[in-house]
């Protein structure tokens, strides 16, 4: 990253930049709170934007995001003017059932609501159609209507259907005209309730109006088309539950991470005997058991035994861990081999899986930038669908003069016209995006993160930590007089790097402690900008550690080649220089594979750098990478991003510390490398679980992936609707067909996304979440 302290001072500067920016921020931005609800009774993108209309109206609601795939609302809302509890009686009154998710909330799921009821309302619907079916299998055998069931049958089970089991279309519909919009429930209702209307009239008027020559009608005898509103309500409930049970059960891959920790566990009594208890028994500090083949069930620490684990789920990568004393575990660690008594340190919703789950769920939940097309067309479409549809009863009537024909194709265009194939179209795809992302090690911030990363085309590497392993050794050394001794120059700049962060100053403080060098006491710590850090020490005055400038150093003309491809860290003492360290870092293992396949996605990969430039020209040469910066402070970084994107191009920015910061924040995606500082996985809009580079590519190829297949989706939804409205008016498709059509076309969107969650990268990053997702194909969707 930095030339010595170049690294360091820039991390304290940048440190001290975005410390004073949050204490500015915190004192003029109102208070803001977030809170995220599970709500009920959504039955397209209308219900959705429905939502967002309310609560965007209250003065205390900054932001909201509901998405309908995930059934899920977003809210930020200022806590001093309003409770969670408010917000949630606000999405009620709009005719949902919104629940607060909060605390252990996702880790609560009981079985029942793994399961789910049965459908009991879809099997009673289904059969009261089947004498329908029965009829029209006659009809197709060339029976005429000799198998249909009298008109007196047709008309009860019809009603029964109408006003009982299609009663959530109603109450759908009710409240979405209550809230000021039209959703496809509303169609659904008109359609089939002027279908029945109709025949029932038609039955009634049929005739000398007798009850003995109402009984007596048989099939169609008096042109009733019962049948056909019983099965536009079937095929459309139908259609809604399997795309229910495709967002929650294909799409989402929560409850898949939910199902890693097991529900009993191995708990060690006081006289040392385990005993099986369950997991929500469990308290922090209690020792559990893992035994081979077996999960880990919280965070924890060993405290005895040795093992093999995989930490998959979290990292993306499968390669076993060596557990031992001491070591840390993650909650849903498999162990592979081996038998560990670990202490835990959280559980639930506070451990590594639990931030991995609420983190998903939040991403998942959030909106991308295509989605505002569909929101746009799904405001205005049932009026606009309504209104065709009465275009096309009022001219079928006219220039057929059938007033049963002219119905019949204006009920066709009300049920084939479909706004959920248009609302699911987005948040289907970012819901499975973002679950094959989280498989391989890669954790989108939201929805706009990894559309985003899918449009990059050029990649900002920094060097330290992010190509290089970031734990650089000293490999030389040079003193002004060699009556100096090296230990008493290297306490000095251990003692006053004790302060900085960067994986520089950890080198020289490791040396220090392998030589059992005690760091000194100093005072005034200060950083330079752009040269390092110094700091008083009592009785010898004051202390510079940073670059050979800022030591006031003159490096020998003739030092061996190390130190042009090594950074090199100055100490000085009242401005007298002392010496200076050499310190070099390997690159990863997998740095150049990571690279060529970056590059061969016609990806442009830049290196930048806080190191000199001699270092920084090594490394690129070694790596194949063209254009290469250094001595770069965290400002001139930001601004060479800000000229790259200039030209139209949008750029995606890796780093691990503080110093990386204002590059991320300029960017259009970043990535924060694994076990990165703190400002930089929050600057950042991607976090990568996994040491290895090759999740930069993952991350881009799950991306892009997604990106399409939102695409294939919006163009499929719009197609759909374009043909279909036109076919049913012209009256090419009877209701019956327009129904089984509309169902088939969320069913299809949801197909679609699906095959995402079957997508892996070329260079495998298999985890071990589940059996069942080691054994997916390669796909590229």
């Amino acid at each position: 990253m930095t030339d010595s302290s170049t690294a360091t001072d820039s991390n304290y500067e940048a440190s001290n930049e975005v410390s004073a920016d949050i204490e500015s921020n915190t004192q003029q931005a109102p208070q803001r709170a977030h809170l995220q609800l599970a709500i009920d009774g959504m039955s397209c993108q209308a219900c959705a934007s429905r939502i967002e209309k309310v609560l965007d109206k209250k003065p205390s609601i900054y932001e909201v995001s509901v998405n309908f795939a995930s059934e899920t609302a977003n809210v930020d809302y200022n806590p001093t003017e309003t409770t969670p509890e408010e917000v949630t009686e606000w999405v009620n009154k709009t005719g949902f059932v919104a629940n607060l998710q909060a605390g252990d909330a996702l880790f609560a799921q009981n079985d029942e609501d793994a399961a789910g009821s049965r459908p009991w309302r879809l099997i009673g619907l289904w059969i009261c159609l089947v004498p329908f079916l029965v009829g029209m299998v006659g009809m197709l055998m060339g029976q005429g209507m000799s198998w249909m069931p009298p008109v007196w049958i047709q008309f009860i089970l019809a009603t029964i259907v109408q006003f009982g089991f299609a009663q959530p279309f109603y109450s759908s519909a009710w409240a979405s005209v209550k809230g000021g919009l039209a959703n496809m429930d509303v169609l659904v209702v008109i359609g089939t309730v002027t279908i029945w209307a109709y025949s029932t009239y038609l039955w009634l008027t049929h005739g000398d109006g007798s009850l003995a020559g109402l009984l007596s009608i048989k099939g169609h005898g008096s042109g009733v088309y019962f049948e056909a509103g019983v099965m536009v309500i079937a095929f459309v409930r139908t259609g809604k539950y399997l795309e229910e049970r495709t967002k929650k059960r294909s799409l989402n891959s929560i409850d898949l991470l939910l199902s890693l920790t097991p529900d009993e566990v191995e708990l060690q009594q006081a006289n040392g005997d385990f005993h099986n208890v369950a997991l929500t028994d469990v308290q922090i500090g209690d020792i559990l058991r893992a035994k081979q083949g077996s999960r880990v069930a919280t965070d924890g620490a060993v405290v005895d035994g040795s093992g093999w684990c995989v930490e998959g789920h979290l990292t993306g990568e499968s390669v076993p861990l060596k557990k031992e004393r001491g070591d840390t575990l993650l909650a849903g660690a498999l162990v592979e081999n081996g038998s560990l008594l670990y202490r835990v340190s959280a559980k639930g919703s506070d451990t590594k899986l639990g931030d991995m789950v609420q983190a998903l769920s939040d991403a998942q939940g959030s909106k991308a930038k295509l989605a505002r097309l569909a929101d746009r067309v799904t405001a205005i479409f049932v009026p606009v669908v309504v209104a065709i549809a009465i275009v096309t009863f009022v001219l079928t009537w006219w220039f057929t003069g059938r007033v049963d024909t002219a119905l019949m194709h204006a009920v066709s265009v009300l049920v084939i016209a479909c706004p959920c194939a248009l609302g699911l179209a987005t948040p289907a795809a970012i819901m499975a995006g973002m679950g094959v992302a989280a498989r391989h090690g890669v954790w989108f911030k939201d929805a706009q993160s990894l559309e985003a990363a899918g449009d990059i085309d050029t990649v900002v590497l920094d060097k330290t930590g992010t190509l290089t392993i970031g734990k650089p050794v000293m490999v030389d050394h040079v003193m002004v007089d060699k009556s100096l001794a090296v230990d008493d120059v290297l306490q000095l700049a251990a003692s006053i790097e004790a302060h900085a962060s960067h994986p520089l100053a950890t080198a020289l403080i490791n040396v220090a402690i392998e030589r059992n060098l005690s760091l000194l006491d100093v005072t005034d710590v200060s950083v330079i900008k752009g040269a390092g850090i110094q700091a008083n020490i009592a009785g010898l005055g004051l202390v510079k550690v940073g670059t050979v400038a800022f030591a006031e150093l003159n490096l020998p003309k003739h030092m061996p080649k190390v130190w042009s491809i090594a950074s090199t860290v100055a100490v000085s003492i009242n401005d007298e220089p002392l010496g200076a360290f050499a310190l070099a870092d390997d690159l990863k293992d997998d740095t150049p594979q990571a690279i060529a396949a970056l590059q061969a996605a016609d990806i442009d990969v830049v290196l930048m750098s806080g190191d000199k430039q001699s270092v920084v020209d090594h490394v690129a040469g070694q790596l194949g990478i063209i254009k290469a910066y250094g001595a770069m402070s965290p400002r001139d970084k930001a601004s060479q991003i800000s000229k790259l994107q200039a030209p139209g191009h949008k750029v995606a920015m890796a780093g691990d510390g503080v110093n990386d910061a204002p590059a991320m924040a300029t960017a259009d995606a970043s990535f924060a490398m694994f076990e990165g500082t703190d400002v930089a996985q929050h600057s950042a809009s991607a976090r990568l679980m996994g040491e290895s580079l090759m999740h930069i590519d993952a991350a881009q190829k799950i991306a892009q992936a997604t990106v399409r297949n939102i695409k294939q989706n919006l163009f499929f939804a719009f197609i759909y609707n374009c043909l279909g409205i036109p076919l049913a008016a012209f009256g090419f498709l009877n209701p019956m067909i327009a129904a089984a059509a509309m169902a088939l076309s969320s069913i299809s969107v949801l197909l679609n996304a699906l095959r995402l969650t079957q997508f892996k990268t070329k260079v495998e990053l298999t985890n071990t979440v589940s059996d069942a997702s080691a054994k997916v194909n390669t796909s590229k969707p």
